[in-house]
């Protein structure tokens, strides 16, 4: 049974200060949670536009403190699970709407006080962001089974996709452009694989270093999307890898997934740069040995789902600055022991790690690494 169509999926992963614990320079841009849907049944359209303002205004506040706070102190948010999202509001403007006797369906900005937000969170003592980042160019393409670069239909619902997404208020604003005709398939193959000769064609091709290249590769017969989000953002160079079921043949409802996702990993590692691990955040590690001259030993399982999976964690860990001595120890089909030595040991290491799309946790016994998206 395919899921729900992606009416809120900017509520799941929207996805990102001042005194203490915070980090910014005030923008109240931020604060707005623009091109929010709604969408509500009631016994007729009056009622059926109420449910939908106060589902929406809360569903949207939501999106707007997992915008401003990072991933790893997500979990701190359940202490205002009970907040209203009415006592922030400051204002809601309609882009969109149509009913019928019963339904109410619309595209809504909610504007949200800036100081109210602030207040509580600093408050609760809950780190945010609300710097945004500088602006990058986002280009997104689609390629055919036989690698050549589609120019059709499929291109045009992956970029309707990018554009259903709040790019004017996002921690990482961007723009977004078509590929250009001197962006060949073997470019695309370089970024897909982490070259940074892709980099270099990019940034002369886009009079900008500041390039992401979004690169969909659907596959109808085995039902998945593969997306690659590969250039320089704002935080750095970057190539991170995902695969979307497609339900029902439905490639659109996956793309639309898809670019939701690639927010949260610009947004998240937006967040990660400026605001690094808590301690005693469940993502702030506790293990690791004594510190050498050569940096700290850190030990750790590498979880993932496939052996491709693992070649690019592990591509990613050795070409992190730092990082030195790294010997696998065991490695299966699902996961890998390994150590390494990295400058200020396991905290300072899965600050950076997260940066690049990984994520350090505690586990049981061991350090748990594995994709943090």
């Amino acid at each position: 049974m395919r899921p729900v169509r992606l009416s809120f999926l900017c509520a799941m992963l929207a996805g990102i200060l001042i005194g203490p614990g915070a980090l910014a320079a005030g923008n109240d841009e931020v604060f707005t949670v623009a091109n929010y849907p709604v969408d509500a049944q009631a016994a007729n359209a009056v009622t059926a536009k109420k449910q939908a303002l106060a589902d929406g205004q809360q569903a949207a506040f939501r999106s707007l403190l997992k915008r401003l706070v990072p991933v790893t102190d997500y979990d701190r948010l359940k202490r205002l699970s009970g907040l209203k999202a009415s006592g922030f509001l400051e204002g809601v403007a309609v882009r969109s709407e149509r009913n019928s006797s019963t339904r109410y369906i619309a595209s809504l900005d909610f504007s949200f006080r800036p100081d109210s937000v602030r207040a509580v969170l600093q408050q609760e003592g809950i780190p945010f962001v609300e710097e945004q980042a500088r602006e990058i160019i986002v280009v997104p393409v689609v390629r055919n089974a036989d690698g050549t670069i589609d120019a059709g239909a499929a291109v045009r619902t992956w970029t309707e996709s990018w554009k259903g997404l709040d790019l004017e208020h996002t921690l990482t604003p961007f723009g977004l452009q078509p590929v250009k005709s001197q962006i060949h398939p073997d470019t695309l193959k370089l970024a897909v694989d982490g070259g940074g000769g892709a980099e270099r064609i990019l940034a002369s091709e886009y009079s900008s270093p500041y390039v992401v290249l979004a690169i969909a590769d659907p596959d109808p017969a085995a039902k998945r999307l593969t997306v690659t989000l590969s250039g320089i953002d704002a935080v750095g160079s970057f190539t991170l890898r995902r695969s979307y079921r497609i339900f029902d043949g439905d490639t659109a409802y996956a793309m639309e997934l898809a670019a939701v996702v690639g927010l949260g990993v610009l947004e998240g590692r937006w967040k990660a740069r400026k605001v690094p691990p808590l301690a005693g955040s469940a993502y702030s590690p506790a293990y690791s040995s004594s510190s050498s001259g050569g940096g700290t030993q850190v030990s750790m399982r590498a979880q993932y789902q496939s052996l491709a999976e693992w070649s690019q964690m592990r591509r990613q860990l050795l070409n992190l600055p730092g990082v030195e001595d790294m010997r696998i120890e065991a490695e299966s089909a699902r996961g890998a022991d390994l150590t390494l030595r990295y400058p200020g040991g396991a905290s300072e290491l899965a600050s950076a790690l997260y940066g690049h799309g990984l994520a350090l946790e505690n586990g049981t016994d061991r350090l748990i690494l594995r994709s943090a998206y």
